[in-house]
């Protein structure tokens, strides 16, 4: 018979590695990963990745890939890596704003009249927020009603190098409202404390007094604090007021849907 003809016994081809891939697809591999293994697992892994993990255009395309960026950004920012960071950790930092939660974690400095008091929108001669989500408020009466958050910035995962270097913007809104048929007063504080609990720099306006008879509107207060001194650890974030005809019950001002953020 015949000889059949033998198979081919030339050099196989080498099997190609993640490693042997161009650095486009690389990054486009690498960016599917949540932020935490690549920092933690991925760039451990050799001075390639360790390098392609530390690429700008890495972390632009993740912001990509999550909803973060805009043709706009791309004059204005120099550390994607950082930016990303920022927006995918940004939160309201203040707990339960909404009053869903009765007063937990907000502390009363002062408590006085008939003491704070929770109530549904939009409440006696009171007005609805454009907000949906807001069902709630907190209502002062006729003594100085005062409560505050502490916020532990090392605990919400802003790193001291990145307070002390890159400072990103700190931004507090906060929500007020009268009743119509009373006046009353508000007032706002917010301080950015270091370490050692010395203010480095507060946000406290002059207290808004709401005639008798307004229109009962929810307005909003806003404040950014940029380019503040490094060394920021905790934010003290304090409000409250009371009315101004010092009626029974809770007739001082309504408050609602605070935050704090930071990020870009």
């Amino acid at each position: 018979a015949a000889d059949l003809p033998s198979p081919s016994r030339g050099p196989r081809p080498a099997m190609t590695s993640i490693g042997d891939l161009p650095e486009d697809v690389l990054v486009e591999l690498l960016s599917l990963l949540p932020a935490r293994e690549l920092l933690r697992t991925c760039r451990l892994v050799c001075s390639q990745w360790r390098y392609v993990v530390d690429l700008n255009t890495l972390w632009k395309r993740k912001c990509q890939r999550d909803g973060f960026y805009r043709q706009s950004y791309d004059r204005s920012i120099s550390d994607w890596k950082i930016f990303y960071m920022l927006c995918h950790m940004k939160k309201n930092l203040l707990k339960n704003p909404r009053a869903e939660e009765n007063f937990q974690h907000w502390t009363l400095d002062a408590n006085e009249g008939d003491k704070w008091k929770i109530e549904d929108l939009p409440g006696a001669h009171g007005s609805h927020m454009s907000d949906p989500r807001v069902h709630k408020y907190f209502v002062t009466s006729y003594g100085p009603c005062l409560k505050s958050q502490l916020i532990t910035l090392d605990k919400e995962g802003y790193w001291n190098q990145l307070m002390d270097e890159i400072r990103p913007e700190i931004t507090v809104k906060d929500w007020y409202a009268a009743r119509f048929d009373c006046g009353c007063r508000y007032e706002l504080t917010v301080r950015l404390l270091s370490r050692d609990w010395i203010c480095l720099e507060e946000f406290h306006p002059e207290p808004v007094v709401i005639e008798q008879w307004s229109d009962a509107k929810w307005r909003e207060i806003s404040h950014t604090f940029q380019n503040y001194p490094a060394g920021v650890r905790y934010i003290w974030f304090q409000h409250g007021g009371q009315d101004t005809q010092y009626w029974a019950g809770w007739y001082g001002v309504r408050v609602t849907n605070s935050s704090i953020t930071i990020g870009p």
